[in-house]
């Protein structure tokens, strides 16, 4: 098993070896954003427990270790990586370390309302299959990762709408909600302004955009039914239709579906949204 020393995580810590699988080097790994990412925001979340009102001021965690467990490769770029890292204090308790890095995403709540009837609401869903979760058919607003291409949450999302649903979206139009909700709380760690759908077990977050716009009946009939997707990644998507009301109904064993709704009805409710 190859390894390296981590350079400049920090000064307090111990020296921090990362230890390598045959699937990726030293350089393959630090070039990967998830991890990079991930590294930035535990040694920025750390570095806190200095100041004498944080849980941890007495007896402070410090990184040991990193032990890469696997990596999955998307093409010529990393798509995923497993770890294991050693977090423990001078009493030798540990935090639980075993972390999914799979980087950030992103999802958009399209809401449509007919020209003829404005109250009238329609929210396009996407049906896919989601092997991790056996399914074949499963039903969430459409959402996609974020890759080493893309520079903005709104880029992201303006693409996966593309390539998923058929449609341009201008980035103007899409309403950041995650974090327009946190607006004025000033988190005292760097965290991103998203929803962490898990985090006790993966880094992903997922930014949650609102696009809600009029638009034609006979537009809105024709994206029924239609089949969309990357076929180069493997994708197989069917849009769907579906009424607000229903949302909750049909999307609620989708994270991203119940936060957006759950965003949505917020923002509306303190006028923060038109």
């Amino acid at each position: 098993m190859s390894s390296f020393k981590l350079q400049d995580f920090a000064t307090d810590s111990p020296e921090i070896t990362v230890y390598l699988t045959d699937e990726a080097n030293e350089a393959q790994l630090l070039s990967f954003p998830a991890f990079k990412e991930w590294l930035a925001t535990l040694k920025s979340s750390l570095a806190q427990q200095k100041f004498s009102d944080h849980s941890f001021y007495k007896d402070r965690y410090s990184l040991r270790s990193i032990k890469i467990q696997s990596v999955d490769w998307f093409g010529p770029r990393i798509g995923f990586v497993k770890l294991k890292a050693e977090i423990k204090n001078s009493s030798g308790e540990e935090l639980p370390g075993i972390v999914f890095l799979r980087g950030g995403s992103v999802a958009v709540l399209m809401i449509l309302r007919p020209t003829d009837a404005r109250d009238e609401r329609w929210v396009i869903m996407t049906e896919q299959p989601r092997i991790p979760a056996g399914s074949l058919t499963f039903m969430e607003i459409p959402a996609g990762m974020i890759d080493n291409t893309e520079r903005t949450f709104k880029g992201a999302a303006a693409k996966e709408i593309k390539e998923e649903v058929g449609l341009e979206l201008r980035e103007d139009e899409l309403i950041d909600m995650t974090k327009l909700a946190m607006q004025g709380h000033k988190a005292p760690e760097t965290l991103e302004s998203a929803m962490y759908p898990s985090p006790g077990g993966c880094d992903e977050y997922i930014a949650i955009f609102l696009w809600e716009k009029e638009m034609d009946r006979v537009e809105i009939e024709n994206l029924k039914g239609k089949l969309t997707g990357e076929r180069t990644q493997h994708e197989n998507i069917t849009v769907r239709l579906l009424d607000y009301e229903r949302l909750l109904e049909v999307g609620s064993r989708d994270a991203k579906t119940l936060a957006a709704w759950s965003l949505y009805e917020y923002l509306k409710r303190t006028r923060e949204l038109p």
